[in-house]
Order: C-alpha cells, then structure tokens, then sequence
C-alpha cells in the first residue's frame, strides 16, 4: 500500500476527527491508572498502546462502514459527491473489507486488555456499526453517534482497571451530550437534502431554528455535568481552568452559527470542538496527575 493509497484511506475514515474522542479516552486512561498504584511502566505502557489501538480500529470500522453504507446517498448530496466511494477513489467492496479488518483488529485488542472488554467490544461495535443505519428511521440518529463517542472515557477506564466507576461514566455522559449537540449542528447543512430523500435528523424533524435550540440544551447538559464532576469530584484548580475554557469553546461555537448564518458550520464542528476536547483533556490530566 503507497502513500498516496494510506492518504486515501485516511481521509475515507477523516482520521483528523479521532481528535473528538481520544482526549477522552486520555481522561479515562489516566484516571484508571491513577486508581492502580501496583501497576509497571511496562504494563500501563501497554494497556495504553491497546487502548489507542482499539480507539483508531473502531473509529476506522464505524467511518468506513457509514462510507460504505450510504455511497449511493452521498453520490446523490453535493456536498458529498467528492467522497472516496462515489467518485471511485476506493471501492465499495475494499471499503467493506477495510471495515472488516478494522472490526476484527478490535476485537482482537479488546482480547488482550481484559475479560470484561473483550465481552464489550461486541456491544461497541454494534453501537458504533448501527448508527449508519439509524439517520434512515429515527431522527435521534445524533444521540447514537454521540453513545459510540461516549464509550471512549469509559471503555479507557474499563481497559485499566476492570470495573466501572462514576466519574467516568459522567464522562461519557458528557461527550454524549456535547458530540450529539455539535452533530445536529454539522447536519443542519444537509437538512433539505435529507429532507428531500426522506432521511431523518432533528434539523428535517424541527427545522433549523428549533434544532439549534436541541444543540444548545445539549450543549448546556454538558457543561453542567462537567461542572458537578468538578464540584463533587474533582475541585483542583486545573480542572476548573479547563472546563471554564471548554464552555467558553462551546458558547462561541454557537454565537457563530445561526438560523441565518450557517456559513461558519465547518469551524464550528471541527475547529472550535477540536481544540475544546484537547485543551479541556490536558487540564483534566494535569488535575488527576498534579492533584492541583
């Protein structure tokens, strides 16, 4: 395989998006580990080593399965006719098997963490396969991309330790409010394509202004329970740095966008998402690791 064809492939899956999900996972590696004083170098070496291997297969498994499914939708949406399937870039087939790789490396990952995980990665897959199918009955296809996000904090956790706890399961239940949020705001651009192709979303259910509205309640969701996990959890200073910035990150996001405005969409999803999952991640960790 040349560059040219790793290049391709990388951007059938948008590679640069793992940025949504890995800080999260970060979170939930570094809490575990916390919690595992008897623990080498050499081993949470490892443990982590899997856990981002597991992180990039079912992230590749699930993009390169939604490519595959919906290549005839996106030959039909303008917006998606450059797409590596509808314009032969790759081919459905070598997109279905790269998909079939992908599930079965992280399985195989899932094997070599632990029991529970490896019991799990079943139920991961299903979530993060069957949200392709989703957007064609139900317009809260955005919650079900926001629960296979929302596994990372907690399946990291799971990876070193074994067994659940609160705090990271509150953290899954805030990338689950704040991805589904900026998810409805990346559809409003396809709202009348989807519309017109009988597709569901919540901006084809309530239209654009009243799907801002769902975005910004998610979005406030978040930021609350961010808030408790500091209060009832973890009162250091750096994480209260950290979720201040990531709020301020999630009120510009939306004084960007409006019914009216939609042309700052791509800044929005990416940009502004991006950098708040990777600055309020490094404040996290600096509070875990410093106690500060």
């Amino acid at each position: 395989m040349n560059s040219t064809t790793i290049k391709h492939y990388l951007s059938l899956i948008k590679f640069s998006h793992s940025i949504f999900a890995l800080p999260f996972a970060a979170i939930g590696f570094v809490m575990g580990a916390s919690q595992m004083s008897f623990y080498s170098f050499t081993l949470l070496l490892t443990k982590g080593l899997l856990i981002l291997g597991c992180m990039l297969t079912a992230r590749s498994a699930a993009m390169a399965f939604n490519r595959y499914l919906d290549a005839d939708i996106d030959a039909q949406n303008p917006r998606t006719v450059i797409r590596e399937i509808p314009s032969g870039i790759i081919t459905a087939k070598n997109a279905f098997v790269f998909t079939l790789i992908n599930c079965v490396a992280f399985i195989i990952f899932c094997f070599f963490i632990n029991t529970l995980c490896f019991y799990l990665s079943f139920i991961a897959l299903i979530v993060i396969l069957g949200y392709s199918y989703t957007k064609r009955f139900t317009p809260l296809c955005h919650l079900v991309l926001g629960l296979g996000l929302s596994l990372s904090p907690i399946g990291a956790y799971l990876a070193v330790t074994g067994s659940f706890a609160v705090v990271p399961v509150l953290f899954s239940c805030v990338v689950l409010c704040w991805v589904s949020g900026f998810d409805i705001i990346y559809a409003l651009q396809d709202e009348s394509f989807d519309r017109n192709n009988n597709l569901k979303s919540i901006p084809v259910l309530l239209g654009t202004y009243n799907a801002l509205i769902v975005a910004r309640v998610l979005h406030t969701s978040a930021a609350i329970i961010i808030t408790l996990i500091g209060v009832l959890y973890l009162p250091y200073r750096f994480y209260y740095v950290g979720t201040i910035l990531f709020i301020v990150l999630l009120i510009r996001q939306h004084s960007i966008i409006s019914a009216t405005n939609l042309s700052k969409i791509n800044i929005a999803f990416f940009t502004l998402n991006g950098i708040a999952s990777i600055v309020f991640a490094s404040f996290v960790i600096l509070s875990l690791l410093m106690h500060i």
